[in-house]
Formats: C-alpha cells, sequence, structure tokens
C-alpha cells in the first residue's frame, strides 16, 4: 500500500476529517486502517512498498534499523500535530522527508495567549479570584495599580512560529512588545516592530511575559526565581511553551512572596504537577491541562494543512512545513 495511518493512539479518526480522508483515499491511495508499530513488526511484508505515513499525536518512535526494516520505501511522513522532536532525527537520518503541522496548531495556541494577555492587562486574573469570594473590597483596591491595555508593555520569550503569531495579532491593541530570542535578526525584529532585549530588561519592564521558548536541552531550566522576582507589580507570567523551562520550586517561592504577581501556567513539569504540589495551594496561580493548542473542532485544521502539503510534495512544488536536522535545533 503506498500510504498509512500510521499511529499509536486513537486520535487519527478525530484529527483526519471525513473529508480530509476521502481527499488522501483518492490522491495519496491511504489506506484508512491506523497502524501501530506492533503491526509493522509482526507483518513487515506487508509495508514493504509504503511511500507515505500520515500520523497525528501518537507517533510512534521508531529507530534507523525498524524504519529501514519496516518502511525501506518510506518517502515522507506528513504529522497532523505540532512537535516532532520525539520522533523525526531518525527518519531523517534515513532521508525520509519531514512534515509538521506545526503551523496550524500555532494558531489556537497564539490566540489563546492573546486572549489571556488582554485579560491580565485588565487584572482579570487577580480581581475576579477575589471578588468571587465576596472580598469586594481587596478586589477594588487591587484594581489601583492596573494599567489596562493602552500602551502597555508585553514580553514574548521566543520568537518562534507560535511567538511570531502572537505578535501579529497584538498588533490589534496599542500595545508595545519587548522580545528575547537569540535566534531572531536585527531585520525580522525591525519588520515585526518589536524591540529585542535581555531576559532581565524584559522581566522587569513588562506586565505579562509570555514563554514560547523552543523545548531543547539549552532552555531547561532558563526561567528562574531571579527573572520571577525582576517583574513589576501586578506582572503575569504565562506559559504555554514547556514547563521545563522554568524552575518551578523557584517560581512557586516568589509567588508566595509576591501575592500581586500571577502565573497562568497550560504547562508544568510533569503534567499534572505531582499531587499536593504547590501550585494547587497557591491563590496567585492559575492551571489549565495544557488547552492552549489544538482541541475540538481545532484539531481537523491540522490535517487540512497536511492534506495540501503532500498535494504540493506530489506534485513536486515547494512544500511550505519540511522539517529539518537543523530546525530542530530551534523549535519547539
Amino acid at each position: 500500500m503506498k500510504a498509512i495511518f500510521l499511529c499509536e493512539r486513537s486520535r487519527v479518526k478525530s484529527v483526519y476529517g471525513e473529508d480530509t480522508v476521502a481527499l488522501l483515499k483518492e490522491k495519496a491511495g491511504l489506506c484508512t486502517e491506523v497502524i501501530n508499530k506492533a503491526a509493522l513488526a509482526e507483518n513487515p511484508e506487508r509495508f514493504c512498498d509504503t511511500e507515505i505515513v500520515f500520523s497525528t499525536w501518537g507517533m510512534p518512535r521508531m529507530t534507523e534499523e525498524e524504519i529501514k526494516s519496516y518502511l525501506p520505501k518510506l518517502k515522507a511522513v506528513f504529522y497532523a500535530a505540532g512537535s516532532v522532536q520525539a520522533f523525526a532525527r531518525p527518519f531523517l537520518n534515513c532521508g525520509v522527508k519531514v512534515f509538521s503541522a506545526w503551523a496550524a496548531n500555532a494558531v489556537p495556541v497564539a490566540e489563546y495567549t492573546v486572549a489571556q494577555i488582554i485579560l491580565a492587562n485588565k487584572g482579570f486574573f487577580r480581581s475576579s479570584a477575589l471578588m468571587s469570594v465576596g472580598k469586594t473590597a481587596e478586589a477594588k483596591k487591587a484594581m489601583e495599580n492596573i494599567g489596562g491595555n493602552m500602551d502597555q508593555t508585553v514580553g514574548i520569550i521566543g520568537a518562534g512560529m507560535i511567538g511570531k503569531l502572537v505578535i501579529k495579532m497584538l498588533k490589534a491593541y496599542r500595545l508595545n512588545v519587548l522580545v528575547f530570542d537569540p535566534f531572531l535578526s536585527d531585520k525580522s525584529a525591525s519588520e515585526l516592530g518589536v524591540e529585542k532585549c535581555s531576559l532581565e530588561r524584559l522581566f522587569a519592564s513588562c506586565s505579562v511575559v509570555s514563554n514560547h521558548l523552543a523545548n531543547n536541552a539549552q532552555t531547561k531550566g532558563m526561567l528562574c526565581g531571579r527573572l520571577f522576582e525582576l517583574m513589576p507589580q501586578n506582572g503575569t507570567f504565562l506559559n504555554t511553551g514547556r514547563g521545563a523551562q522554568v524552575v518551578e520550586s523557584e517560581l512557586i517561592e516568589v509567588l508566595k512572596r509576591r501575592p500581586d504577581l500571577t502565573a497562568i501556567l497550560d504547562v508544568t513539569a510533569p503534567e499534572p504537577p505531582v499531587e499536593n504540589s504547590e501550585f494547587f495551594k497557591l491563590d496567585n496561580c492559575i492551571l489549565t491541562p495544557h488547552i492552549a493548542g489544538s482541541l475540538g473542532n481545532e484539531v481537523r485544521r491540522m490535517s487540512e494543512y497536511m492534506a495540501e502539503e503532500y498535494l504540493l510534495f506530489a506534485e513536486g512544488k515547494p512544500c511550505k512545513y519540511e522539517v529539518t536536522e537543523k530546525m530542530l535545533e530551534t523549535m519547539a
């Protein structure tokens, strides 16, 4: 069979809508049965002519030897989800092209981020926590030093696909944007209309700091207590990147000392936090279960991106979302 679904989970049917599956059956000769790694190992002869893999969350990790043995004619993997860090390198080392719908997954993350930034600048999180338990006087007092959204300065850490999209969406508001990203050129910063700066200046100057760092060894533990302590009064830290990029024990200690600060954490390390984590006990920490990325109807956008990418690939046209070994150094 020329093209297969390869996935360890049952998410394929929810990510790949009926129209997209019909298109791929017609154009790619897709077999709609969902194959897992065990099925490949049990009957490799069945898949010896497979050239194309479509997948999503649950794409199995495979060694180079397994790829060469089970899928010797494989040309490309089209991954209808975001990060490919967990599985991509062995495929790339075998000469298999990898495509990711990270751009599609960036849309809901950016939408979520912008919504949180706008609410944070209005003092929504702190005031609602107080108002909802009848502390009306305290809620009103907490708003005395809230600046609102007009002419506030917002900090974006990481100007990759998601960070850039957040910046573009924020242009609808009268906000100033500072960015920390060692890989962002001066030209790109100018085109985006942002100012590059150090992490120290960003944390000290911004009403809201939003993390979009790439997930790699270099960024692990980069965001520490010293930085959080620099945040201005009523500041908000928003993390939709990865929990491992934050020294969480130090963030917890700062939040205890600084009840004026708010942390909105869509990701933690681990996910969810361990039982009895201090995060659960803090009034100024808001946790969500990794909802910023594609969910509900939004997930179908990712398979649509990959179907369009496949058509470009099949026609020998330039593709938009190919992942290279070099890109993995800076991608989330």
